[in-house]
């Protein structure tokens, strides 16, 4: 089919879906779960080709966010089943007004209608995307990158079968079959069938759908994410705070890619960061970019080099950090307004005053105390499993869930009311 032809026959199918009771929703989705795990063997294969093509064209972390084992697939048929046990969004009442006349005005939750995604080397997206649109009463287009053209159309197939069986129309989930840019800008440009473009990816995908898109569009995921390491800060929580923010999973959107160093600790904190990241660690050791003074007390040791002019912008994904001693916490928030994409930034500190200035100082859809900036995440935060993170603010900020892909109508009762 061509891409018209499969946002035509979505646009069509979506009407029934947004008639769909919770029960038969979550059936459907628990269908879908058990559908994954039955399809495993067929969607362990189709990742298998997708990793034997990519292999050597892209990074062994990208390579990793591309791979499915079986692992994975499991916790893609748990997130399905967490969402089928959300409460369901549509239908409730956000607010009600009875006017002195008798004219009742209720504001009712409603689904979006079609929601399209672009994403890119992640597979389990597609799971996840499906579930949430399903249970907030959407249809989905889907459009995966070509590294992850065939794992994601495995998973497509093992979910219309659930669908089917749960007796809910198959093709309220839309897959793209055409890979290249033309069909990415065809959904941008999706006017009357799109009613919601999520991009989830890397910065040059989500600046070309922010760019070009005709269709409402979400800004998603880039994230150029900071620990600030205040001058009272806790060095052993600091320590393994970084590591994970950094270390746990490097290709992610919440990953930290820049650390800041209060001057007051920098000479004590920063030999026992690099001791931490680079000395310790036999596999994948941290190569830390450093600015003019952290170089300075880390006297260019092992793992340590100057950071070149941009790499306080740019979200590395990969086992490399920038890192910058600044003065005190009022300093660390000015360098991260003028550095961050706005999703997700820490301070560590003992200091509640220090705390609470950076709380109210740093404007990003996640502000951290004293916690890797790993929880950004759908799943973490309760919601299931997530969209992407939005960091823009109108409609949505932060981890997207089953809310954030409604609207709302006024419903107005009267009897024979006029103006």
């Amino acid at each position: 089919m061509t891409t018209r032809e499969i946002l035509q026959s979505v646009k069509a199918a979506s009407a029934k879906i947004a008639r769909l009771n919770a029960e038969k929703k979550n059936e459907a989705l628990n269908m879908i779960a058990d559908s994954l795990v039955s399809h495993m063997e067929n969607i362990l294969e189709a990742n298998a080709d997708d990793v034997y093509s990519a292999r050597g064209k892209i990074s062994d972390v990208m390579l990793d966010r591309l791979s499915l084992s079986e692992k994975r697939i499991y916790d893609m048929a748990d997130g399905v089943r967490a969402v089928a046990a959300l409460p369901d969004p549509i239908g409730e009442i956000l607010s009600r007004y009875t006017r002195t006349d008798g004219l009742d005005i209720t504001k009712v939750r409603v689904p979006l209608g079609v929601v399209g995604i672009i994403y890119e080397s992640r597979p389990n997206v597609t799971s996840d995307a499906a579930a949430l649109c399903l249970k907030s009463g959407n249809a989905c287009v889907l459009r995966a990158g070509k590294e992850a053209h065939n794992s994601a159309f495995a998973i497509v197939e093992a979910m219309r079968d659930g669908l089917d069986g749960a007796g809910v129309d198959p093709f309220l989930i839309g897959f793209i079959e055409d890979t290249s840019r033309e069909s990415a800008f065809e959904l941008m440009r999706a006017e009357g069938y799109i009613d919601l473009l999520i991009p989830r990816g890397g910065a040059g995908l989500i600046s070309s759908c922010v760019k070009n898109a005709t269709v409402p569009c979400i800004e998603t995921g880039t994230g150029i994410c900071h620990v600030y390491v205040d001058g009272e800060a806790d060095f052993d929580k600091a320590l393994r705070i970084i590591e994970n923010a950094k270390c746990s999973r490097p290709s992610v959107c919440n990953a930290m890619e820049v650390c800041l160093v209060d001057v007051a600790i920098a000479d004590k904190f920063l030999p026992l960061l690099r001791e931490r990241l680079v000395d310790n660690r036999a596999q994948n050791p941290v190569t830390m970019l450093c600015d003019e003074r952290a170089l300075s007390f880390l006297c260019g040791g092992n793992g340590c080099f100057a950071a070149g002019e941009g790499d306080f912008d740019r979200e590395f994904l990969d086992y490399k950090m920038a890192i910058a001693v600044v003065d005190g916490v009022k300093k660390a928030v000015e360098h991260i307004r003028a550095h961050s994409t706005h999703h997700s930034d820490c301070i560590i500190t003992e200091n509640a005053g220090n705390a609470k200035y950076f709380e109210e100082n740093v404007d990003s859809a996640a502000v951290y105390v004293n916690s890797s900036t790993r929880f950004t995440d759908g799943g973490e935060f309760g919601l299931g499993c997530e969209m992407g993170i939005s960091t823009q603010k109108l409609h949505a900020r932060g981890p997207m869930g089953l809310k954030e892909l409604t609207t709302y109508k006024y419903i107005v009762r009267g009897d024979g009311h006029i103006r």
